[in-house]
């Protein structure tokens, strides 16, 4: 039996070279790695309203309800739909009634965290841990909302603030998109140690490293030298906003990064924190982690690659250049990891 690790850099390329690489990671169970659920999740949030509970894990199933957007189910198994045309077979069932499609679906955790009291002048990175929490203009739910932040997404950490009349901790999140601030309660984020920000396979050399990507089969797959280290399902751009072709390299990156593309029209996006950015462009395409739908594996994005939250964070720790811990923003043209991306 064929594995990952038979298989060198030379062996994918000919496969998508001549459009089989797709089957082939489908044969190995690889087409959705990483882009399932993480194994201690046992939540999922509904990610926009309309999403059907089907009897069977099928859309030709009889439709039990109708969720809402941000609603939070119990995912209690994940099985595969006999349906064998379709390029996502995982389904969840939830809370034991029915079944959900998955890329519909984010998989979160719900974990609380105690607050930092000290903050750095230069900020801290965080995390969002639960499924979702909203932020306010002033540090206090009296005051106006302000966004709906996701599980999964980073947000710089400027302060921390205690609300002796509600008796609550807030911590200031900046945003350098609205050169602004909102706050949010401080339980709601997990400050990201400098270990988790170091670069991996840091003594590889930077020439051996190389991302391949294959729209055809909407995957990914990262080689150091002859091997494969990383592969992970995508969603690239679709429609008017397509991925672009050629060969570019990881030239500017940050851990969070506030995306919105600012058109006034049913096209816009506003999407603060997206996770682990790697650009590869000037006009801002790049790999990210995506917490705003589950459904890797087809085109879905504005342009840049969508990956799963722990795909993107691994390329953007693999790739060059290697961002410090307390940098939000890095830019070094010229030097990066090489990536190459086509469509066979």
């Amino acid at each position: 039996m064929t594995t990952l690790s038979d298989l060198t850099r030379r062996d994918f390329l000919k496969l998508s070279g001549v459009g089989l690489l797709g089957l082939l990671l489908s044969e190995l169970q690889l087409d959705q790695a990483l882009a399932l659920s993480p194994p201690s999740a046992s939540q999922g949030r509904v990610v926009f309203s309309g999403i059907d509970l089907y009897d069977i894990p099928s859309f030709n199933g009889k439709i039990l309800k109708v969720f809402g957007k941000d609603e939070i189910v119990t995912i209690s198994a994940e099985v595969t739909s006999e349906d064998q045309t379709t390029y996502n077979r995982l389904w969840y069932r939830i809370e034991d009634k029915g079944y959900a499609y998955s890329g519909w679906i984010q998989p979160v955790r719900t974990v609380y965290n105690k607050p930092r009291y000290t903050i750095p002048a230069s900020g801290v990175l965080g995390e969002i841990t639960i499924p979702y929490v909203d932020t306010y203009d002033l540090a206090g739910s009296s005051y106006d909302r302000n966004y709906r932040l996701y599980y999964g997404a980073t947000h710089w950490i400027q302060e921390t603030i205690v609300n002796s009349s509600e008796q609550t901790i807030w911590y200031r999140l900046y945003d350098k998109k609205i050169d602004g601030s909102y706050f949010a309660p401080a339980q709601a984020l997990r400050v990201i140690p400098d270990e988790e920000l170091k670069p991996l396979s840091s003594l590889v050399p930077g020439d051996l490293k190389y991302i391949y990507v294959d729209l055809t089969s909407q995957s990914l797959i990262a080689f150091e030298d002859d091997k494969p280290v990383l592969i992970s399902s995508l969603s690239s751009g679709s429609k008017g906003s397509r991925t672009p072709l050629g060969i570019y390299k990881t030239f500017h990156k940050g851990p969070s990064i506030h995306m919105t593309n600012d058109e006034g029209d049913k096209s816009t996006y506003d999407l603060p924190g997206v996770p682990w950015v790697t650009f590869f462009t000037g006009t801002g395409i790049s790999f990210h982690g995506t917490y705003w739908h589950n459904d890797f594996g087809r085109p879905k994005s504005h342009g840049c690659i969508n990956l799963p939250l722990a795909a993107a964070k691994c390329i953007y720790r693999w790739s060059l250049p290697t961002v410090p811990p307390d940098t939000p923003y890095l830019y070094k043209p010229g030097q990066g990891t090489t990536v190459q991306i086509v469509k066979p």
